[in-house]
């Protein structure tokens, strides 16, 4: 837990000051500022409403990590299943790209529920909802599960897969758990309900859950408080949190930074954040990295989990 950053936190929370917050996958970066002071080259989006309508494809150039060196990570992952020390990992890696856009262009194309370019670093399109807070009521909507829509009967498809079923339930039950941390009365509201998500030329069926948990009236004082006790987010880490976190640690062989960590506002006593995925970096020398991953259970084949971590890298215009 970062002390710094919760009391930051609770701080703007308890003057009821409306504040913009960014904080990285391991809570050791972040940047919080009050709305009124915000720099103009951070520009963020939330709750958007997406067209529907699919756009004409924006090609990008992706150069992946070897299927080899993914085999590798995957196996390292698959032996720590076996041993019992985690069920579920969200193995993500980094894929240099040309986007041919700077990040202002792609933040001001991009057809997201958030997006967020933060000064010239990054920029993320992201359809996942981190944690929702209002009248009391704390909301969080975990994603898990992925198909073209295109595909034939792709909704039921995705519905009835055992493999996906079953990564999506231990998320689910994570973020009851990560939840109770904070809240009482918690319940699952809606299971495993879809949305639609456009993916450049493509348009993806998601699969969400919506869960929901009751604080007390003063919650706005114990912001800092929530967000460090329920960090980093299940959806991207794994079951159980702690574990999986050092196996990836070990595995991933790069720095997520703030990739996967959070970013969100809290105004007129309601709090809105998103998960940072879809995720453009930019290095110091000017490269572009696109940052994206997937759940790994034991039933995970690692041919199809490499082509979902290069086909999750799009461009949503």
């Amino acid at each position: 837990m970062n002390e710094e950053l919760k009391n930051i936190l609770n701080k703007y929370g308890s003057l009821n000051e409306p504040f913009f917050f960014c904080i990285s996958y391991d809570l050791s970066k972040f940047f919080v500022k009050p709305l009124k002071e915000l720099p103009p080259d951070i520009k963020y989006s939330i709750n958007e409403k997406v067209s529907s309508k699919i756009a004409k494809k924006h090609r990008i150039i992706k150069e992946p990590i070897s299927y080899e060196e993914y085999k590798k990570r995957f196996d390292f992952i698959q032996e720590h299943i076996k041993a019992g020390n985690s069920y579920l990992l969200n193995l993500t890696s980094q894929t240099k790209i040309d986007p041919k856009l700077s990040l202002d262009e792609i933040y001001e194309k991009s057809r997201a529920k958030f997006k967020l370019k933060f000064f010239d670093d990054f920029v993320c399109f992201s359809p996942e909802k981190f944690i929702e807070i209002k009248k009391n009521k704390i909301y969080t909507h975990p994603m898990k599960g992925t198909i073209d829509s295109k595909i034939p009967n792709a909704e039921a498809m995705i519905l009835g897969d055992k493999k996906e079923m079953a990564e999506h339930t231990m998320v689910v039950d994570l973020l009851r758990n990560d939840l109770g941390i904070v809240a009482k009365k918690i319940r699952v509201d809606k299971f495993r309900y879809i949305e639609k998500i456009n993916a450049g030329e493509k348009k993806l069926l998601q699969v969400s859950s919506k869960i929901s948990g009751h604080l007390e009236d003063n919650w706005n004082e114990k912001i800092g408080d929530i967000l460090t006790s329920i960090l980093p987010a299940g959806s991207i880490t794994g079951c159980p949190k702690k574990k999986t976190v050092e196996i990836l640690k070990n595995c991933e062989n790069y720095e997520r930074d703030f990739y996967t960590g959070v970013f969100g506002v809290y105004e007129n006593k309601t709090l809105n954040s998103a998960v940072m995925i879809r995720f453009i970096e930019k290095n110091k020398d000017g490269e572009f990295f696109y940052k994206s991953g997937g759940g790994i259970t034991c039933d995970s084949d690692a041919t199809s989990e490499f082509e979902e971590l290069i086909d999750k890298i799009y461009l949503p215009f």
